[in-house]
């Protein structure tokens, strides 16, 4: 019996793409298709194959990767194959990154799968109005959840195991720690450049995550490494939420552009499940979702010397009023928003009404 949904991730199955898309669709048990991301047109190729063998009346694909969405469009043009896209980011402005002719590139390519999609699923109604503007017959957002949360004691055994005072203030974030060079950035510079401009001796900076990011930021601690500047390095993602734990707020570093603008980031629900409050930039997010626990701080990106500045202000004077007051507002957020059996069960209906209309 051919599968009526095939699902895919662009990034490939052991990315947590594919891990989202699985438990997004599990109740509608839809068939899988594992992407290599390393091997793109080999992929590609053997998407093609598994798409006509098994001939799905509707295809996922989670990411916008090119080589599946170039499959896919030249499926739906030429054997009319439907598919619905799930992304987190602007395509466009993401590869405009890069440079601008990769940017201009990826916007016409952007526009091409929403405008013969049959669905699009973004993280955020940001994306969904943006996929609707570029064509997209119908849309809704499944921002995702928090794959897990903090263990009991997690707090005090992490803090021990770090070699971090029980008193001490923890600012820190999790992520890839990649450069751009570029931008003379990457994600956490912006915590331990804030951390140099202050005197606070109880104030410690944690950024958990590897990449090449990892030595510039090491660079950058200069003679506080291992003082007042922790770099655990990655961890499994199951001791993800035990390490937020020991963080007494999160770094949720965002530009104002049209790539951080459109984003909530996958971070932000689990800050929220470990009762942590977020510095970030004016984000729409962070007026949309605020109960209460944000900070918004001014400058346009995290790496601007005005935010840099904002956050070592907010750092240098943070007292424990303020603190408990964010953490409480933190600790009650986001449930509806970052509820996983709620997106489950829109994105089910979703898919069923785009079944529906297609038997129809």
């Amino acid at each position: 019996m051919a599968a009526r949904v095939l699902a895919f991730a662009t990034q490939g199955e052991e990315h947590l793409d594919a891990r989202r898309l699985h438990e997004l669709l599990e109740p509608l048990a839809p068939a899988t298709f594992s992407f290599e991301r390393s091997h793109r047109l080999r992929s590609a190729l053997a998407l093609a194959r598994a798409i006509r063998r098994e001939r799905p009346q509707l295809v996922v694909m989670e990411g916008t990767g090119i080589a599946g969405g170039a499959t896919l469009l030249v499926l739906n043009r030429l054997a009319g194959v439907r598919y619905v896209v799930s992304s987190g980011d602007a395509v466009g402005p993401y590869l405009g990154l890069s440079s601008r002719a990769l940017g201009a590139l990826g916007g016409v390519y952007e526009r091409m799968l929403c405008r013969r999609c049959a669905g699009f699923i973004g993280w955020t109604p940001y994306l969904v109005g943006r996929a609707l503007t570029f064509g997209a017959p119908r849309a809704m957002s499944a921002p995702g959840w928090a794959r897990e949360r903090p263990s009991e004691g997690a707090r005090e055994r992490v803090r021990a195991r770090l070699g971090i005072a029980p008193d001490a203030l923890v600012a820190g974030l999790v992520g890839s720690l990649n450069w751009r060079r570029r931008l003379g950035y990457g994600y956490g510079a912006e915590l331990v450049r804030a951390l140099l401009l202050t005197d606070r001796p109880d104030l410690v900076v944690c950024i958990v995550g590897d990449g090449p990011g990892r030595e510039r930021l090491a660079e950058l601690a200069g003679a506080e490494l291992g003082r007042r500047v922790l770099l655990p390095g990655r961890v499994p993602p199951e001791e993800v939420a035990d390490h937020l734990a020991a963080f007494d707020l999160a770094s949720l570093p965002q530009s104002l552009d049209a790539v951080g603008a459109f984003r909530y980031t996958t971070k932000l629900s689990e800050y929220l499940a470990a009762g942590l409050p977020v510095a970030t930039a004016r984000l729409p997010a962070a007026y949309d979702l605020d109960e209460g626990f944000f900070w918004r701080l001014p400058g346009r990106a995290p790496w601007s010397d005005s935010y840099v500045r904002a956050l070592a202000g907010l750092l240098q004077s943070l007292g424990p009023e303020e603190l408990a007051r964010r953490r409480h507002a933190a600790a009650g957020a986001g449930r509806e928003t970052f509820d996983r059996e709620r997106q489950r069960a829109r994105a089910a209906a979703f898919i069923g009404d785009i079944l529906t209309d297609a038997d129809s």
